[in-house]
């Protein structure tokens, strides 16, 4: 299994953890996870007043526990089971009356086998995956300020991507945007936006041609630029705030 699948696999520990102990939102938002620059891990929203948390380190590739009493899972040989176990050791030390489980209640596209164990098998990778994470959430701020908008920058578990959801100020529309892992629309990481009117996705047939990326309108209605045809923060911004101008152009008709 390479070493992005393994990324989102473990991942999910701090899906399952929120899950636990966490109150459920209608929109799933107690299940997303920050990214830290700094630290270079993911990790949950506070679990309890103390402001424990559950992180997962990616240069170490490690299950971090972050309280007062800090402890930490190197993932390297482990089993899916003896990770299970770790986490409802560690957070028996949180206030509270609920008990981990490792539950989720959508489908992921792979799984450990019994007798599997994790491994970090590709540093080099790692590296980029590190580097992408950062990259989203340096774009992802600035845009958002640049436009006065305001978002979280979350990475949804489920899906694996940094993303941002915003109203534009004083209008009908609403924007998504992030960055989005290979999938069925591009086999590389992409940088994505997307308008919506009442939930419906925004024609784009009529816009205007992008510097940057380009316009789809199929299934996928809105904007996307592989991560393979930009080279810096700059040029991912710019991509997304000419898109922004154009959907403002709609949201002010």
């Amino acid at each position: 299994m390479d070493m992005f699948a393994q990324l989102h696999l473990a991942a999910q520990y701090l899906a399952t953890t929120a899950i636990s102990f966490l109150e459920k939102k209608e929109d799933d938002s107690h299940t997303n996870l920050s990214f830290s620059n700094t630290e270079k891990r993911l990790e949950t929203r506070p679990l309890d007043k103390k402001g424990s948390k559950l992180g997962l380190d990616f240069p170490d590739f490690a299950l971090q526990w972050i309280s007062d009493e800090p402890r930490s899972l190197a993932l390297h040989g482990k089993s899916h089971n003896e990770v299970v176990d770790w986490l409802k050791e560690v957070t028996t030390a949180l206030d509270s009356s609920k008990a981990y489980n490792y539950r989720l209640h959508y489908q992921l596209p792979y799984a450990m086998g019994i007798y599997e164990t994790f491994q970090m098998n590709n540093q080099k990778k790692m590296e980029q995956l590190i580097w992408l994470r950062i990259l989203a959430n340096q774009v992802l701020s600035e845009v958002l300020a640049t436009n006065r908008l305001h978002s979280e920058v979350r990475i949804w578990p489920h899906h694996f991507d940094t993303g941002a959801f915003s109203p534009l100020n004083n209008s009908d529309v609403t924007i998504g945007l992030g960055l989005t892992v290979p999938d069925s629309l591009v086999a590389d990481h992409y940088f994505y936006i997307s308008g919506y009117c009442a939930h419906s996705g925004l024609d784009t047939s009529t816009f205007p041609k992008l510097s940057q990326g380009k316009w789809l309108n199929q299934k996928f209605k809105g904007a996307i630029l592989p991560v393979t045809k930009t080279t810096d923060k700059k040029e991912a911004t710019d991509f997304f705030n000419e898109a922004i101008h154009h959907y403002r152009k709609v949201a002010f008709k």
